[in-house]
């Protein structure tokens, strides 16, 4: 069925820059619609990030017709008929109506066609098949638009066999649910994801992160997680115990302090208390170097306290940069008996920023001057008078930052 986009404003697609696009794919005998997430953002008054294009037109026809536009395309998933456009610097997946005639895990063998309702009917969710042409009009075959209404997650057909087809759309049942469900989830879908709830060890570290780090912050992650976790798939995929209470406090404490949420956060708070729990996430979701750092510094969380004072903090804030400090800082509060109107933990977690933090003073000619050549003497007296410095609470008045230095060549002279 088809009817115009009920949003009633069409204009952020005749104005966008999918505009161009659609015209040049959907002309002589060809039809090009927006499909999936745009379409779904959209009628919820969402903002619309990525657009996808479906077309009649084969791979082929789509990169000759791009490219005689004066456009890039690059074949990023050719086999399955999806061709990435660049178009004004922004990358939209344009893809061929297909269907699946055999499928084994992630991968499919498919034939392409010009069945707009075939192709629907091989997606994932209801709400996710909602396709819109140029003009506004919005085609609805499985569905999708009574179940964005009804702020429902339902799977197309029988959700076993689309789990089946690729487990990891267990995860993104729980994803969507938590991003545009309400109430209870859809029982067909949550029977059959807890039925095939092992066929997530099939998949790669790297998909799993991914739907993980998305689900984190989704606006009913809570309530999502703790059912995940009363099924027994959220410890499968974190290989531990879920720590609920400090995730949802965590959630909390963004929310009023006004730091952005922010996913390796929030992942730290629901699954590292010391630091083999963020070698084992970093190992488990094969997360980048850089965030698997983050959850294994988090060990330390236990030492952030308000009553350490302000200059404490201002040292911690110093060694270890904003991220890593707002990330102990939060987890540490939201592991506490205080709540999220303290006075001291919000004057900690916002030092970031209401203080600059300063770059150390001393350089190494200063110390050459007062008789070190470069070496390990020279390293150990600027790491002392680093230490004497932070000590001192930053001072930047340069009477007191050069006795620092005279103190610091003094003692290490002593100690040679």
């Amino acid at each position: 069925m088809s009817e115009r986009d009920p949003s009633g404003d069409t204009g952020w697609l005749a104005r966008g820059e999918a505009a161009p696009l659609l015209k040049v794919l959907g002309s002589d005998g060809e039809e090009a619609r927006i499909i999936g997430g745009a379409v779904r953002n959209a009628l919820l008054r969402l903002p619309v990030h990525e657009i996808d294009v479906a077309t009649t037109a084969l791979p082929e026809e789509v990169t000759r017709r791009v490219e005689a536009a004066g456009w890039t395309a690059v074949p990023t998933g050719i086999e399955h008929g999806t061709v990435t456009v660049l178009l004004g610097g922004k990358p939209f997946e344009v893809t061929t109506l297909r269907r699946d005639v055999e499928t084994y895990g992630r991968k499919a063998k498919v034939v392409f066609g010009r069945d707009w309702v075939a192709d629907a009917a091989r997606r994932d969710f209801t709400i996710n098949a909602l396709s819109l042409s140029a003009d506004g009009e919005l085609y609805d075959y499985v569905g999708g638009r009574a179940d964005l209404a009804a702020r429902r997650i339902r799977f197309i057909g029988d959700p076993a066999q689309r789990i089946a087809e690729d487990y990891l759309r267990i995860l993104r049942f729980f994803r969507f649910h938590a991003w545009y469900g309400e109430g209870a989830p859809d029982p067909d879908g949550l029977h059959a994801c807890i039925r095939g709830r092992a066929g997530i060890d099939s998949l790669s570290r790297e998909r799993v992160r991914t739907e993980l780090l998305k689900l984190l912050l989704a606006p009913r992650a809570t309530p999502i997680m703790a059912l995940m976790s009363e099924i027994g798939l959220l410890g499968s995929v974190l290989g531990s115990v879920a720590l609920l209470a400090s995730f949802e406090n965590v959630i909390k404490l963004e929310a009023a302090t006004a730091i952005e949420p922010d996913p390796v956060r929030r992942l730290g708070a629901l699954g590292a208390w010391i630091a083999e729990d963020g070698k084992r996430l970093g190992e488990r979701l094969r997360l980048s170097n850089a965030d698997a750092e983050r959850l294994i510094a988090l060990d330390r969380w236990w030492r952030v306290l308000p009553e350490h004072g302000t200059s404490a903090a201002r040292a911690l804030l110093y060694r270890l940069g904003p991220k890593h400090f707002t990330d102990q800082v939060l987890v540490a509060w939201s592991r506490s008996a205080a709540g999220v109107g303290d006075r001291a933990w919000r004057a900690i977690a916002e030092l970031p920023r209401t203080w600059s933090v300063p770059e150390f003073p001393l350089k190494a000619a200063d110390f050459m001057a007062r008789g070190f050549a470069p070496g390990p003497a020279l390293g150990a007296v600027m790491r002392a008078a680093e230490l004497a410095w932070i000590a001192a609470d930053f001072p930047v008045d340069a009477a007191t930052i050069e006795a620092i230095a005279d103190r610091a060549a003094q003692e290490t002279k002593q100690t040679r």
